[in-house]
């Protein structure tokens, strides 16, 4: 049985569906982008944007029971593939060894990176 879960923290969801929704001891992460909780906007700069993208990940985890440290794979989506060293930079501060799977692509979104995640939480 599968169970959604809302991020009060995270900014709203731009559409119908969850924040993340958990079926069993998985958790999947719906894309998080850039944008402020608060709705004030999109930080200046790829880094902040990539940072700001984590952090919002990061939140959802929380809200449904875990950590970033409980991830097992990660989808990143980035409308410049020019930015990957830098995404990939910011994501070594979010993630530690053993590191999730990851695929990275390059997108026709309107934002400059996506981020979704898979956590596996104990029992």
């Amino acid at each position: 049985m599968s169970k959604a879960v809302h991020a009060p923290a995270a900014p709203a969801q731009a559409g119908p569906y969850s924040h993340a929704v958990r079926s069993g001891n998985l958790v999947f992460l719906s894309g998080q982008g850039p944008f402020e909780p608060d709705g004030s906007g999109i930080p200046d700069g790829f880094d902040a944007q990539a940072r700001r993208t984590f952090r919002n990940l990061a939140v959802v985890a929380e809200a449904a029971g875990g950590s970033l440290a409980d991830v097992v794979r990660v989808g990143v989506y980035l409308q410049d593939m020019a930015n990957f060293p830098a995404m990939n930079a910011v994501y070594g501060e979010f993630f530690s060894e053993p590191y999730p799977a990851r695929t990275t692509i390059q997108s026709g979104l309107r934002i400059a990176i996506e981020v979704d995640a898979v956590l596996e939480l104990a029992g």
